[in-house]
C-alpha cells in the first residue's frame, strides 16, 4: 500500500488513521499491541508519530491487513526476521512510489 503523507517530522494521529485509511483507535490499539511504535506525546497528551513510526506502522498494515496474519503472527514475524521484513517492505514501498508516478503520468497524458 503507497502511502502518501506530506514530509514533515511529526503527524497527528488523524493524519496517520486518514493515510491509512482506518479510525483512529486501531492506531491506537496497534500502539499498544506492538512495541515498535513508540509516539511522542505532547503536553496535551496528543500522540505525535514519526517518519519511523510511519513505516513500522506501513510494515503492521502490510503483516495484518494485507497479508492476513494475527496479530500473533506479525509480532513473531516482526521479531524473528525483522532485517529481512524491512528490506522487502523497503523494496516494495519504493515499487509502489514509482508505479503510483507513472501513473500520475499517465494520467496526464
Amino acid at each position: 500500500m503507497y502511502i502518501e503523507l506530506p514530509e514533515k517530522r511529526y503527524y497527528k494521529i488523524g493524519e496517520v488513521a486518514k493515510a491509512f485509511q482506518v479510525n483512529t483507535s486501531l492506531i491506537r490499539f496497534w500502539e499498544k499491541e506492538f512495541a515498535i511504535i513508540k509516539p511522542k506525546k505532547n503536553a496535551k497528551g496528543n500522540r505525535l508519530f514519526t517518519q519511523e513510526d510511519i513505516v513500522n506502522f506501513k510494515l503492521i498494515f502490510n503483516l495484518v491487513k494485507e497479508r492476513g496474519f494475527t496479530l500473533e503472527g506479525a509480532k513473531q514475524k516482526l521479531k524473528k526476521n525483522p532485517e529481512g521484513i524491512f528490506k522487502n517492505h523497503e523494496i516494495i514501498s519504493r515499487l509502489e512510489a514509482v508505479k503510483s508516478e507513472l501513473q500520475k503520468i499517465k494520467d496526464q497524458l
